[in-house]
């Protein structure tokens, strides 16, 4: 598997708005993107800083991955994406060496549709704490 680029970042952040209001002075900029992902139960402002998207997102849910990470973390850092051509393809490579994957709650699928493309995630307790996000375009499967 070889990364094309750091797609994104995600803080988790309990008030979306309000974290908006501190991270858009530091930008110097509003959102170049926002959005819902409801199977994923995040609200999201994501901001563009050269070609990486710095994203804030707030938990839609009080039993959501973000809120569930927010109690255990508090707010920061919780998601680093790496892109790749095909993420099913990146996935068998790592699963072929052990990394375990998180499932989508709702499904239990590994592979999570996003835009035309697709996403998963490596466990954190694989990769040193982190979630670890893997995302095509939908251009390489």
């Amino acid at each position: 598997m070889k990364p094309q680029k750091i797609d994104h970042v995600c803080i988790a952040v309990r008030d979306l708005d309000e974290a908006r209001i501190r991270w858009e002075k530091i930008l110097g900029k509003g959102p170049d993107d926002e959005y819902v992902d409801e199977p994923e139960q995040i609200r999201v402002a994501r901001y563009m800083v050269g070609e990486v998207g710095l994203e804030l997102m707030e938990s839609t849910s009080p039993d959501g991955p973000v809120a569930r990470h927010l109690d255990r973390h508090g707010e920061g850092v919780m998601v680093l994406s790496l892109g790749v051509e095909s993420t099913a393809a990146a996935v068998d490579e790592l699963t072929a060496e052990g990394f375990p994957f998180v499932p989508a709650p709702e499904t239990g699928e590994v592979l999570r549709p996003f835009r035309g493309g697709r996403f998963a995630f490596v466990h954190p307790k694989a990769v040193n704490g982190v979630l670890l996000e893997l995302i095509d375009d939908g251009t390489g499967d």
